[in-house]
Order: structure tokens, then sequence, then C-alpha cells
């Protein structure tokens, strides 16, 4: 199954959707890409870096004949966003997103939808703590995988054309129900987020920065790599996966008890047990 649109819309030209833009003009899957954005200076970047063909700053103007329109804003405005855009589009038009939180973005979403207007949410798993035009590149999506999360309202003809959009450019692509995308998210990629950033938060109260960096601990500057990521977007992350991020967390919290005890205990063995088991589990991956 090929797959070409005569106009796609990428709404948030940033990491995620700048490289997708890249990506789809590379392989020929799009005719014209329009950028949509709040920041007229990167949507200047992006068109002088031909990620995008045009830009339109306005939402509703720039999803005008849109064939694909892809959500990439911040998870936080995914939702208001397409309830706001949905009414603008055209008929048979095809409307996708990134957002790494899916349950309550696909309930809103689903609800807004008009007839002839297809959703398909997306997850691609792909990324860095750098974001804007500037930070987009050719291949991110190359061997990284994609987790889309159709529902039995999703058209399947929708879903195997967005699908087939991200094989294209080179990514393994699977399907979750959003519940359970949610709950796995919020343990592989939500906790250690939350973890670097509580690590960083305890280093730094109990020790000056010209000493941290003069131990140069690479395990530290190893861990703490992705609480460079932009706060807002945490923020908005763990707000929306509430339920799942607090179930995760406690789950968490117990290990570290659980480690902590052995430790005042001065149980040796129950240590190397517990790092034994977690090598164990590491190296199968």
């Amino acid at each position: 199954m090929d797959i070409h649109f005569n106009q796609v819309t990428i709404i948030g030209v940033g990491l995620i959707g700048g490289s997708l833009a890249l990506d789809l003009k590379e392989k020929r899957i799009a005719e014209e890409i329009v950028g949509v954005g709040r920041s007229r200076e990167n949507l200047e970047l992006a068109l002088s870096r031909g990620l995008i063909d045009r830009y339109q700053p306005d939402p509703e103007s720039g999803v005008k004949d849109a064939d694909l329109v892809v959500l990439a804003v911040p998870v936080g405005a995914i939702s208001a966003l397409g309830k706001k855009i949905i009414p603008r589009l055209k008929g048979g038009a095809l409307l996708t997103d990134v957002g790494s939180v899916k349950s309550p973005i696909v309930r809103e979403l689903e609800a807004a939808l008009k007839p002839g207007i297809s959703f398909v949410p997306g997850h691609p798993l792909a990324g860095s703590e750098k974001g804007g035009a500037g930070a987009a590149r050719a291949g991110l999506f190359a061997g990284n995988r994609v987790i889309l999360t159709p529902t039995p309202k999703t058209d399947p003809d929708a879903t195997r054309r967005v699908r087939r959009l991200w094989e294209k450019v080179g990514s393994q692509v699977f399907e979750l129900d959003p519940e359970a995308h949610d709950l796995i998210l919020a343990a592989v990629s939500h906790l250690p987020h939350a973890v670097s950033a509580s690590l960083v938060q305890a280093v730094f109260r109990r020790f000056s920065g010209e000493e941290i960096k003069r131990t140069g601990a690479g395990s530290f500057r190893d861990l703490s790599r992705v609480a460079a990521s932009p706060p807002e977007l945490w923020r908005d992350i763990l707000s929306l996966n509430r339920e799942p991020m607090l179930e995760i967390l406690a789950d968490f919290r117990k290990r570290l008890v659980e480690l902590e005890t052995y430790i005042k205990e001065g149980r040796s063995e129950k240590i190397l047990e517990f790092f034994s088991e977690a090598k164990k589990y590491r190296d199968a991956i």
C-alpha cells in the first residue's frame, strides 16, 4: 500500500513535527507541507531549513484543504487545539497526533469528531531534550517505534494509512489500547523522567554545583540527562497521566523502601540479590 497526501499540515514544527516534515518531503509522501505554530521566528526557521513549504500562524486557516493534519504540539494543548480545528477540516481529512498520553486525548477528540473525519491517535517513541525547528533532523524515526492507539470507533482504513506513513519513514509500528499505552508509558518513560528530576533535586540540595562538576561522576550525568527536558512538557504529561503515574510511583516507592531496608539492616546478601535481579531484567532487553 503506497501513501501520498497533496497537503499535510503540521501544527507544531518542533523536533517531532519538523523531523516528520523532513521525512515526508524526502520520501515524497507529501506534495506540500504547511507549518502552523505560535512563534513566527520558529516558523521562519522551519521555512529557511526547508522543513515546510509555507506557514500559517492561525491553526484554523492552516488546516484548510489539508488531507492530513498532524498535531505535534505539547501534549497539554492537543485536545483543545484538536477540538478547535475539527470543524474546519474538509471531508475525508485524516487527523493524527504525537502525544505521549493517549486516553484523555482520545476521549475528547473522538467525542468532537464530525462525519467524514478520521482520527488515529499516535505516539512516536523518539525525542530529545532539545526542541524547536532547529533540532529537527531527517531520519529521527528510522528504527524507532511508533505506538498507534486506535479504538473501536477508529476507521480501520485510516489506521492502515497512518501505519503506512510511519513505516515509510522507517518506524516499527505496533498498536495498544489507550489505557494500556498510558500505564506502560508511565512506567518506562514518565517514571524515568520523574526519577531523574528527583535525583537532581536531591543532589543539588545537598552539594554545590562546583562539587558535583569536580567529581564528574558519569552515572550521575547519565541519569540526570533527561532532567534537562522542558519543564512545561512534564507538568502537562504528569497532570494528564495522573492515575497511571500514581500507580507506577507507588510500585517504585516500594522497591526503593525495600532497598533502603536492606541497607539499613546491613543485609549485604539481599543488596546483592536486589542488584543481581535488576541486572538480569536489564540484560534481557
